[in-house]
């Protein structure tokens, strides 16, 4: 019996779809037919997969089934329905997408937060093994008067490496140039589509260079071609990153593209912050105090839920995979 491969998936798929489909749409239609359960396959990312073969076929194979329409993003069709598809089909279809909106989701942004607070903590991809803890910062405690909009993060987290440093070396670190503290900054999103990427991005510029990592995070990302590449020129040019926390396999989530890593804390801002926002300046005291009794008060941050995955689905309301 032939195995049932990334290309039958696709055929399959494209053979009933109405207008041609980038990978991912392939993929998540597949998904939603109950097609992908025929795939044999253990890696992370299938659709990545599906995507490099259905590229390769369609430009190594002459007498391919498919045939990709557009560029950035491509989208692939089938060759025997070429006729059905009108001159101006990628044109309207790419009309009708910067037209749709966030959609809409059963959760608050600040739902999300636990899933951060969880993935800083236990995905090694983030930490590398640290244990970094995080604080939910409530912008409605902050001062509105001044120049303060784009100022307050969502979240803030650190490291303090007093599970891995012997004591002599951290008294001694603190006589040197104590750079054993990392801080991290998040903002936080429900989604990042072509509709609000810039506007988050910048927040997340604006709330979160002050750290020595700053990153932008949401729970959903488009996955498009073109939009993913935009999403890693501006990590590059501005260095905050971006992490996609997954809600179905939230072992899963991944930084997308790494933040620009700083030496040197923008204490300007860290002292605006302090001024402006209660929480903020509170984290700061129970860090230095962290620091100097060598152990980490975890009541005092955000509590790192055990059962992930009951959160996501009472709260959430979404399915994880088990």
């Amino acid at each position: 019996m032939a195995v049932y491969s990334f290309l039958d998936l696709a055929y399959d798929v494209l053979k009933v779809a109405t207008q041609p489909l980038t990978y991912q749409e392939v993929w998540q239609a597949g998904k939603e037919n109950g097609l992908t359960d025929k795939i044999k396959t253990s890696g992370k990312t299938p659709w990545q997969s599906l995507g490099a073969q259905l590229y390769v076929e369609v430009r190594d194979n002459e007498d391919s089934r498919f045939m990709k329409v557009g560029k950035r993003p491509a989208r692939f069709f089938l060759k025997d329905r070429a006729a059905e598809l009108a001159s101006d089909a990628v044109a309207k279809i790419e009309k009708e997408e910067s037209k749709k909106k966030e959609k809409k989701t059963a959760y608050h942004e600040r739902d999300i937060h636990p899933l951060l607070t969880y993935f800083a903590y236990a995905n090694p991809s983030f930490n590398r093994g640290r244990s970094i803890f995080t604080k939910t910062i409530f912008h409605e405690r902050s001062q509105r008067s001044g120049y303060n909009e784009w100022i307050h993060p969502d979240i803030v987290g650190f490291y303090l490496p007093l599970d891995d440093w012997r004591p002599d070396v951290i008294e001694f670190n603190r006589l040197s140039d104590n750079n054993s503290l990392k801080l991290f900054s998040f903002e936080v999103k429900k989604s990042l589509t072509k509709a609000n990427y810039r506007e988050a991005y910048f927040q997340a510029v604006s709330n979160s260079s002050w750290a020595h990592e700053g990153y932008l995070v949401a729970a959903e990302i488009l996955q498009d071609d073109e939009f993913l590449a935009e999403l890693e020129r501006l990590a590059s040019s501005f260095g905050i990153g971006i992490i996609h926390l997954d809600p179905i396999d939230i072992d899963s989530s991944s930084i997308l593209y790494p933040a620009r890593v700083r030496d040197i804390l923008d204490w300007e801002t860290i002292n605006k912050l302090c001024e402006q926002n209660t929480d903020f300046e509170k984290f700061l005291q129970d860090v230095k105090i962290d620091f100097e009794s060598k152990r980490i008060h975890r009541a005092e941050f955000d509590e790192i839920v055990k059962d992930i995955r009951k959160y996501i689905r009472e709260k959430l309301k979404i399915e994880p995979e088990a």
